[in-house]
């Protein structure tokens, strides 16, 4: 038995190694607030060290990232808030770039992007998130986000179809008004 716990506790933690900083920017971007996001994130590993590990094995991803969101949606409703991420919040945490020049212009394309992404509805945010950031694949968005496979795949279509078209839209009016 002593053993069995033993590889149960390496399994946690290293799922924890693995999952806690994804988990904690997808939780602090549903929250807005990263003291809120850490408690999600200490609450849902806390759930992953009382559950049957047979059970998850297979799909923990999923289990982690689906247990994070309902106990932020949890939070949302108690608090009746909503506050996405800033811009200069996430360009804050992306590497730059070696030269200034190019450091300036990753900047300004990353702005536009996530300007564009905040413009979007927030279903369409979360799956392009989670799809693109934490890089799952449709089937795990949809068994976390409670949407059908076809749906989440649609919403992420219309999604990257609409920030094309917004920065499409931003690329023509930056030439316009360069010399």
């Amino acid at each position: 038995m002593a053993e069995r716990n033993a590889t149960d506790a390496e399994w946690v933690e290293a799922a924890l190694e693995r999952y806690e900083g994804p988990l904690l920017r997808y939780a602090a971007r549903m929250l807005g607030d990263l003291e809120s996001a850490q408690d999600v994130v200490q609450d849902t590993f806390l759930r992953l060290c009382k559950a049957n590990r047979s059970r998850m094995e297979d799909h923990l991803a999923q289990w982690l990232f689906t247990v994070c969101r309902n106990r932020a949606l949890d939070i949302l409703r108690k608090e009746q808030r909503m506050t996405p991420a800033t811009a200069a919040q996430v360009a804050a945490q992306a590497t730059p770039p070696a030269s200034p020049a190019a450091s300036a212009q990753r900047e300004e394309v990353h702005g536009h992007v996530v300007e564009a992404l905040g413009a979007l509805p927030e279903k369409h945010q979360e799956v392009i998130r989670l799809k693109f950031q934490e890089r799952l694949s449709y089937r795990e968005i949809s068994e976390i986000t409670g949407n059908s496979v076809s749906n989440v795949g649609y919403l992420i279509h219309t999604g990257l179809k609409r920030i094309r078209a917004e920065l499409d839209a931003v690329g023509r009016l930056e030439q316009e008004v360069s010399p």
